[in-house]
């Protein structure tokens, strides 16, 4: 059985029992009147209690045309750049400040530096690279988001030390944020050229505001485009059929209620870079929490271990070519921005959650501030404790019930793979070098299969960058349903950073979030394991031999 709704340029087909499925949802949509309710904007449609902040958070629904006043802007200031000899753009953001120019400027072919890490490592490589023509847009909705903050302070000792200084150096940041944070007061103070984003934007929800935007148009990407695409697709979100973007948040929301809460993702020939890793975050943070959610699973084409299989998955295609049951999206990339956050509020009101907050992110967060303050003021340090095992390159900490005795990695691994509880997930956490321990990635494949041998079929594996994943599935692993088990990786540094102003080196954060993380995660009784390479290359390696 097979269904498709197209509009707007945007086609989204089902196969198979999910037709059904979504087929009553959306009947039930279409009758309370949520598709004109929610173009019109509506903030009481996720309940009484999701109100307040939903009502301060539907701005999205409005970029296509509300954003298009940023454009002559964007345009005078990248030639503005450009005259100061500046081609090189470097991005200091996290989560909805990061993904989506990264998606955009990736899928258009140009170069832009995507900085949205703490590892010392990554970014010493980057702030050491083409100094003298970079120039770095610092992007935060709320102006304190720490990342960030710690990379603007590097950047400017950076620019100094190169004898960059007063009015040259002011030409070399563009901040973005919302009005009235501390980081626009402290950037006009500065001198800095300041884009205010609209406030009533949630950041995940930003990827054709001001957040999605300026970077990439600095870096050369022809944004307007995407704001037209986008504007072709909004009037089929006011109707209760011929409505793909409704069709999808039913199909969304009926999976996971029938207990397909898994979205295996996977692209094929979409000719749009890196979606997936924009659409988890989006997916993640919107919808787990309460013990709820959607977990997107995103994995390296329709091929690859675990995007087909446990009956707790919907697999979805990205691109032509769709022949399995589940879901298949095409679509321009600004049609596809709002497509998903449209989808992903309405799979909200079928889950009976607030798609717009993050009510577990903070606590991480917490976590990681009170290990900087441990040290009353002094340079903080993080006791790691005995590891459990160490082989070679790796030491392995975690508790004796989760690793069972075992003498090696091969059997670490494999307790580890066989905790995952009927209906769980696996969760890689890597805090390390996202380019120069790019090698990591290859265990999410590898544990997968590794599953599949070991299990009637491959458990979800997920992989997530530290702590980028922390604005990203953080709040689901937290939020979500408890049955996840965690594979935190820690790495040794050959360099360190200090991060200017602060009583801390960006080492000591870095420390800080992982094991501020894993406090988190071991508060709710999950099993979790963490991996500290002496050697990070070695240690890659040895993780990925003990699964082959």
């Amino acid at each position: 059985m097979t269904s498709v709704v197209t509009a707007g340029g945007v086609s989204v087909t089902l196969r198979g029992a999910v037709v059904d499925r979504a087929a009553a949802v959306t009947e039930r949509l279409i009758s309370d009147g949520v598709p004109a309710a929610l173009a019109a904007g509506n903030p009481q449609l996720w309940g009484p209690g999701a109100v307040a902040e939903a009502s301060k958070r539907l701005g999205w629904l409005k970029l296509a045309e509300s954003s298009r006043p940023l454009l002559p802007r964007l345009a005078e200031l990248a030639e503005r750049v450009r005259a100061d000899g500046l081609d090189r753009v470097v991005l200091a953001g996290m989560g909805g400040s990061s993904l989506a120019p990264e998606v955009i400027t990736r899928t258009a072919g140009v170069e832009l530096t995507v900085l949205d890490t703490t590892d010392p490592q990554q970014v010493a490589a980057v702030v050491g690279d083409r100094l003298e023509r970079t120039v770095v847009v610092v992007s935060s909705k709320s102006g304190g988001t720490i990342e960030t903050d710690s990379h603007r302070r590097v950047f400017e000792g950076a620019f100094a030390a190169a004898g960059i200084t007063g009015a040259e150096l002011a030409r070399r940041f563009v901040v973005v944020t919302d009005p009235g944070s501390p980081l626009e007061e402290a950037a006009h103070q500065a001198g800095y050229t300041v884009v205010l984003a609209d406030p009533d934007v949630g950041g995940r929800y930003s990827a054709l505001s001001a957040f999605g935007l300026v970077p990439s148009a600095l870096a050369g990407a022809q944004v307007a485009g995407l704001l037209e695409e986008a504007a072709a697709l909004t009037p089929s979100l006011r109707q209760p059929y011929d409505n793909p973007a409704l069709t999808l948040g039913a199909a969304l929301g009926a999976s996971a209620l029938a207990g397909r809460d898994k979205l295996a993702i996977a692209d094929r020939g979409s000719g749009i870079a890196a979606f997936g890793d924009w659409a988890e975050q989006l997916i993640a943070e919107s919808t787990g929490k309460d013990g709820k959610g959607i977990l997107p699973v995103v994995v390296e084409g329709v091929d690859a271990p675990g995007f087909t299989g446990g009956e707790d998955v919907c697999p979805v295609v990205l691109g032509g070519g769709f022949d399995g049951d589940g879901l298949g999206v095409t679509g321009p990339l600004g049609a596809q921005f709002l497509l998903w956050e449209y989808a992903t509020a309405v799979a909200g009101r079928v889950l009976g959650i607030n798609p717009f907050d993050q009510p577990n992110v903070q606590e991480s967060k917490d976590n990681t501030a009170a290990l900087l303050r441990a040290a009353d003021g002094d340079a903080p340090t993080v006791v790691a404790g005995e590891p459990a095992l160490v082989v070679d390159a790796v030491e392995v900490h975690a508790p004796p019930e989760l690793v069972k005795g075992a003498k090696d990695l091969s059997a670490v691994l494999e307790a580890v793979v066989t905790a995952v509880p009927e209906r769980g997930y696996l969760a890689v956490m890597a805090y390390l070098d996202r380019m120069g321990d790019a090698a990591a990635e290859r265990l999410r494949p590898l544990l997968a299969e590794a599953s599949a041998r070991l299990r009637k079929t491959a458990v979800p594996v997920t992989f997530g960058w530290g702590p980028r994943f922390l604005h990203s599935t953080g709040q689901y692993h937290k939020g979500g349903p408890q049955n996840g088990v965690f594979v935190q990786i820690t790495g040794e540094c050959a360099e360190d950073l200090p991060v200017p102003g602060k009583p801390y080196t960006l080492r000591q954060l870095q420390l800080a979030q992982a094991f501020g993380d894993l406090r988190a995660l071991r508060s709710r009784g999950r099993p979790a394991v963490r991996f500290h390479l002496r050697d990070r290359a070695a240690g890659v390696r040895q993780l990925l031999s003990a699964l082959a």
